[in-house]
């Protein structure tokens, strides 16, 4: 089942990659993950996502993650692809594949490593989505491709029917706030890449999240969405506080590892603990919590009510 994918709106988690201890992918893991958020009520599933640990899977092990996901899923939700490389050509290629195997819409950032200008980032936007067979997600996260896909180039890329809607991971709240303006007459949407705001980005426009920590607990974004919906900005403030809690899980081994590795691995022990995954195996060469880290964890699992 092909989905609207202009029409997305809502929870859109970025998945984890559950591995097993040698690194290999762990695909039973990965059907009670995708359970996990189906039974929460996600609105669509991001796969190869940078919680997804993409930029350390090749090709080929892309490949065999989105077939399984896409079987998983069976059209249940829309399900996005992440293309993420470091040149234009090879994001084709994985726009391709992804399309190929059944993913209603590619994630792309901007090209990394070299340092592109602007013009040269709206030409790779054109150029992926010239060559791709299903509609292009921008995806802004200067931390990880070190450029900003800077306002007039959204407006751009929106105005030319480039792409059908922004991931903004920026951290640029005030930014976000003129793209959304400079968005408010086109079809294209914008999902806030944040776990922390939420709530006020709801207020400010957005159309929906796409957590990280809505692996380890979709309900609740869920219920924070559904409040905004509503108009209930008490309810979703409230939720919002103990989601903010709950991300805690992601800083408690930053004294010893990096940023990434504590976010994504900060997810994977949960899940563990939660019973959803068998292991909290991180990509090479990051590593995962160790057993302090995850007692951590536990702890704060259990304060905000996800562990009895």
């Amino acid at each position: 089942m092909k989905h609207d994918i202009t029409a997305l709106r809502g929870v859109v988690p970025p998945i984890v990659t559950p591995l097993n201890p040698d690194f290999s992918l762990d695909l039973e893991s990965l059907t009670r993950a995708i359970g996990h958020l189906l039974t929460g009520g996600v609105h669509g599933l991001f796969f190869l996502g940078s919680t997804g640990e993409v930029a350390f899977h090749d090709r080929a092990a892309r490949r065999r993650i989105l077939e399984h996901a896409v079987k998983i899923v069976d059209g249940r939700v829309p399900v996005l692809a992440g293309a993420v490389d470091p040149a234009t050509d090879r994001v084709i290629a994985n726009a391709r594949d992804a399309a190929a195997i059944g993913a209603d819409a590619v994630v792309v950032t901007a090209p990394f490593y070299a340092r592109t200008s602007q013009s040269e980032i709206i030409d790779h936007f054109r150029a992926v989505a010239a060559a791709s067979p299903v509609p292009v997600v921008a995806y802004d996260i200067p931390v990880c491709v070190h450029s900003k896909l800077e306002r007039a180039s959204v407006a751009a890329l929106a105005s030319e029917g480039v792409i059908v809607g922004l991931k903004d991971s920026s951290g640029d709240a005030g930014n976000l706030r003129y793209v959304l303006g400079d968005l408010r007459d086109t079809k294209v949407w914008c999902l806030t890449g944040g776990e922390l705001a939420v709530d006020g980005e709801l207020l400010m426009g957005v159309h929906g999240v796409v957590p990280g920590l809505g692996n380890v607990d979709p309900s609740g974004y869920v219920r924070l969405y559904d409040a905004a919906m509503r108009g209930d900005w008490e309810r979703a403030r409230r939720e919002q506080q103990r989601l903010c809690r709950l991300f805690e899980i992601t800083k408690v081994a930053l004294s010893r590892i990096s940023v990434g590795a504590g976010g994504y691995g900060g997810f994977k022990t949960a899940m563990v603990l939660q019973g959803i995954i068998a292991h909290n195996t991180t990509a090479r060469p990051q590593q995962p919590l160790d057993a302090g880290e995850t007692e951590a964890v536990r702890a704060i699992l259990r304060e905000t009510e996800l562990l009895p």
